[in-house]
This record gives structure tokens, sequence and C-alpha cells, in this order.
């Protein structure tokens, strides 16, 4: 099945992240912020928040204030930013902290904190229907009964099945009881990652490009096919898997970053005027605590850019 080939291929993937650990720390931020603000934009997006990438980048980074857009927008913006924290604490905790109702009221209440309308951490009082899907979720006085079973569910099979199938069917049984009134989507996507981080994967992003996709792959695990729903996710922690392992050998090409004052005498600038060139994003460099840090190749790069501009 098409779904052995990418489960072996990413496990192989797996194996070559894990033997490049640890990371540099700047690269370990550099990463970080990088998918967390795509994985804040892209989870809203799906779910209809209207900001685009940059504008979430704005909000979360220098606290602006988009014009023409709702400040339901701007919370959803924000509430993720603190969810996604919440998400690293509990994957970097030494502790084995387990999938718990505690653990998905709290990240519910995140999600949805100071939203009109939406009891934060609280199972929904009332009957639902979920917009352009055919399946209709349980009434609400049954939520506590599923959500309790799901937990079972979770700790009977955790050892039985591969982690991006358990991750896959939990997100899925999750989605189908619909326990919250509002947020569910979004929640249902952060266990998922808490499932594949804790055991050494990266941060998964589902695009919002690929919404029509998510949703059928979903409709059909509704009607108890979960192939094409595991299918799905695999190929999103494979792309993960991708850019990691990209960043990371291209980490090693540039592991000949030396701080600025001393590749300065190997150029025909000086350390200051790199400094300014790197800061203002035409030399790629890093900053590795207080210094900044670049490479020759970089340092060519941005000449031979120069060169194409003049002509």
């Amino acid at each position: 099945m098409k779904q052995d080939i990418i489960l072996k291929r990413i496990e192989e993937k797996l194996k070559v992240l894990k033997k490049a650990r640890p990371f540099p720390p700047y690269l370990v931020k550099k990463l970080r912020e990088q998918f967390s603000l795509e994985m804040n934009y892209n989870s809203n997006a799906i779910e209809g928040n209207t900001l685009t990438l940059r504008e979430t980048m704005l909000v979360l980074q220098q606290g602006i204030t988009i014009k023409g857009k709702s400040l339901k927008d701007h919370l959803e913006a924000k509430n993720q930013a603190k969810a996604i924290e919440y998400l690293y604490d509990i994957v970097d905790s030494k502790k084995d902290i387990p999938i718990s109702e505690m653990l998905i009221r709290n990240m519910h209440s995140l999600v949805v904190q100071n939203i009109d309308g939406v009891e934060a951490g609280s199972y929904r009082a009332h009957d639902v229907r979920i917009t352009g899907s055919k399946h209709t979720p349980c009434g609400a006085f049954e939520v506590p009964q599923k959500m309790h079973e799901l937990i079972s569910w979770h700790k009977k099979n955790k050892d039985n099945l591969d982690i991006i199938t358990l991750a896959t069917e939990f997100k899925h049984r999750f989605v189908h009881i619909h326990p919250f009134g509002d947020g569910n989507g979004r929640v249902s996507r952060l266990v998922l990652n808490i499932l594949l981080m804790k055991q050494g994967y990266p941060i998964v992003v589902i695009l919002k490009n690929e919404r029509e996709k998510y949703y059928r792959a979903l409709q059909k695990a509704d009607n108890g096919n979960m192939e094409d729903l595991v299918f799905f996710i695999a190929q999103a922690v494979e792309r993960s898997l991708d850019l990691y392992i990209r960043a990371i050998e291209s980490s090693t090409k540039e592991n000949s970053l030396v701080s600025l004052s001393k590749i300065a005498p190997q150029t025909k600038y000086s350390a200051e005027y790199l400094g300014l060139l790197v800061r203002t994003g035409k030399v790629a460099g890093v900053k590795d605590g207080r210094n900044w840090k670049t490479s020759l190749d970089a340092i060519e790069q941005y000449e031979m850019n120069l060169i194409r501009k003049k002509k």
C-alpha cells in the first residue's frame, strides 16, 4: 500500500534527524520560530481566519493591529501562539506528561481565550452540526463519556499502532466527537503534534492550500476508511522532516560560519559594515548569543547579487 511505502521512508528520515541531534541552539531557535509561525497561520486559516502569513507575523512579533481585520482574527493568532508555546513546553518537559482530558481542556482554553461566545476549556452544552460535513457529532450529553473512551482507546493502542497511524486516528476520533463549541480543529492539530513530537518528529503543519484535500480525507475517515487520512498526515510529516533535514545540511555547510570580526579581514568590508549587511538581511547570517556570524559563501552571494542588479 502507498502508506506503507511512505511510512517506511519517514522512518528512515527520522533516523537521519535523530542522528543529527543535538542541533545548534541558533538552528533550533530559527526552526521553531519558522514552524510556529507557519503552524499558527495555516491552522487558523483552515478555520476561516483572514490574516495572511505576513499579517500574522506582524501581529505576533510587532503587536501591530491590522486594519480591516476583526478582533477575533487577532485574538486567534495570539491564542494560537500561546497554545504552540504550551505544546513545546509539553514536548520539552522531561516529565512523561500523558494525553489526558485535562491536557486537552487546557489546550482548548488557550486556543479560544477571550473569544466571545466560547466557553474556554469546557465541553459543549449543546448539539452541533459541522458545516460542510455529512457527519453529525454525538449529542452534548454523550461528550464526557466519549472523551473518556477516547483517552482509554489511546492508552490501549499506543503500543500497538505505529505513531503516525495512532496520532492520525486519535485526531480523527477527537474531531468526530467534536467535544467543544469551537476550536476543535485547532486543538486536534495541536494534540496530533504532541503525539508525534514526543516521538522525535518535528512540528507538523497542515497547509491551508491543502484544506479541500484534508477535508476529503476526513470525510472518508468518517465513513470508516482511514487510509487517505493517514497518507495525508504522513505527507505532512515527511514535508516537515525534509525541511528540517535540509536546514541541518545547510547548517553543516555553514559550520564555516565565523564571527564578523574574524571574517572581515578576508573581505573588502569592515566588521561594522558586515554587521549592517547581516542585520538588514542583505548578507545571510545567524545570531549566536550576542554575536552575529556569517560565511564567505554568504558574502560572495551578496556580491553576485550586486553584480546582477547592476547588469
